[in-house]
């Protein structure tokens, strides 16, 4: 009998620290998700380097050129547009067509 008493107080400290677990797990999840929602727009005609180095295939030069596209020409009047710009096609354009407006 002098066993038991600490296996089963053993076997509550285990299911207690798995329950906490799954629960910061769960609320690490749940914050993860509102920055992404967050970050969500990118507005074409806005949008810092900083913040179009954020959409997928779009790096520092390809940035520079949509800001150096928008003083040169505009501003832009439909996200497909982007596409003038030399190294965006369709593919880059359709990876971030969710995220961008004007």
């Amino acid at each position: 009998m002098k066993n038991v008493l600490p296996k089963t107080l053993f076997c509550a400290l285990l299911t207690s620290l798995l329950f906490f677990t799954a629960n910061v797990m769960s609320a690490e999840s749940k914050v993860t998700t509102n920055v992404v929602v967050m970050q969500q727009y990118v507005n074409l005609n806005q949008s810092t380097i900083d913040d179009l180095v954020t959409l997928k295939g779009i790096g520092h030069k390809k940035a520079q050129a949509i800001i150096a596209y928008r003083q040169q020409i505009g501003a832009f009047k439909s996200v497909n547009e982007l596409t003038n710009i030399k190294g965006i096609g369709e593919k880059i354009l359709s990876d971030n067509k969710g995220r961008l407006k004007i």
